[in-house]
């Protein structure tokens, strides 16, 4: 009896168009971790208050190194934490979907997400463990419904649902925002606004745990995931467990942007963007697009955030991060959506 594994590498060699080898995606994902690394360099001294970092590194406790590491590393790390759990989360939900439109953001995972966690600052649960346990019950529910509309014969109707339901959750946060009190409506909208804080250490250490178990989990499952964007009939005759597979990948992409919505607010389009460039240039293999993808969720967002601080003489304030990523976001979601329909 032939082994599931050799027509996964088969077939994910197949849909790369170039062999998958170690040494290829060893120098890919080295690559984009020198990305990541510069990213995060330039994001900790770039700012209204020049750090100077020898400085910094020299004394901890001067006004430089109180600033470097009380502030920018924190808020630098918590950008990557969730740059790269939208983007991994979007390239594995747009195989299991079979669409190359599909994002965390625009399939409403990340609108059921606000909902959930609103509902959470709404009642006061602001404890650890409240606004992120809140975020991914409405997170996986949210997807469980997109995926049953994605079983129809329409391509789109995965999207239509996810822009209804976005558009539903948008309208009960609104009106849990009408019922709030000055004081905590100010909390609701500044986590809605997508922007990124200044965590405590043991925040980002929650959050970097439950990014590793979520983008482990998918990165475990992307051979098979390979499989599944070919059809589930085909991945079930070569040996897939399509139930177990789609319940996986729809619980570890649910986790990973529960995490990062609760630890950022709404962040869009970052699931959309990365895996989509990243894909014309590695092709569609997950085995290597979901860790790529990672990476460069990754350094896009911190370069993003650092972009904010970048426009504070322009505003005299930061916009938050959301803004910057939509900005970027929609129109190349426009160019997609035509490039799709009218393909040259």
């Amino acid at each position: 009896m032939t082994s599931v594994a050799e027509p996964l590498g088969l077939e994910a060699g197949r849909m790369a168009g170039v062999r998958f080898t170690p040494l290829r995606a060893a120098a890919v994902l080295g690559a984009l971790a020198v990305l990541v690394l510069v990213a995060l360099g330039a994001s900790v001294v770039l700012g209204e208050y020049p750090v100077h970092l020898l400085g910094a590194l020299a004394d901890p406790a001067s006004p430089d190194g109180r600033v470097l590491f009380g502030l920018r590393i924190p808020r630098a790390v918590l950008g990557a934490l969730v740059g790269a759990g939208l983007a991994a989360s979007g390239s594995a939900l747009q195989a299991l979907l079979r669409n190359p439109l599909a994002d965390p953001f625009v399939l409403g995972v990340s609108g059921g997400a606000a909902l959930g966690a609103t509902l959470a600052l709404a009642l006061g649960l602001l404890t650890l463990a409240g606004p992120p346990l809140f975020a991914f019950l409405g997170a996986v529910a949210a997807m469980a419904l997109v995926l049953a509309a994605g079983r129809s014969s329409s391509p789109y109707a995965a999207l239509l649902t996810g822009v209804v339901f976005n558009a539903f959750a948008a309208a009960i946060i609104t009106c849990i925002k009408t019922l709030l009190t000055p004081d905590r409506l100010g909390e609701v909208l500044y986590w809605l606004a997508g922007s990124l804080g200044y965590e405590r250490p043991r925040t980002l250490l929650l959050g970097t745990g439950v990014q590793l178990l979520a983008l482990g989990v998918l990165w475990a499952e992307s051979a098979r995931l390979n499989l599944l964007s070919l059809g589930d009939d085909e991945a079930a005759s070569l040996g897939v467990p399509v139930h177990r597979t789609r319940a996986l990948v729809l619980l570890a992409a649910s986790l990973s942007v529960a995490g990062a919505v609760a630890l950022a607010g709404l962040v869009g389009f970052v699931g959309l963007i990365v895996p989509h460039l990243l894909r014309l240039w590695l092709g569609p293999d997950q085995r290597l697009l979901v860790p790529a993808s990672a990476l460069g969720g990754a350094a896009f967002l911190v370069l993003a955030d650092a972009a904010t601080r970048v426009l504070f003489p322009v505003f005299h304030s930061e916009p938050p991060v959301g803004v910057v990523t939509a900005v970027l976001g929609g129109p190349l979601f426009v160019w997609m959506l035509n490039r799709r329909e009218h393909p040259a």
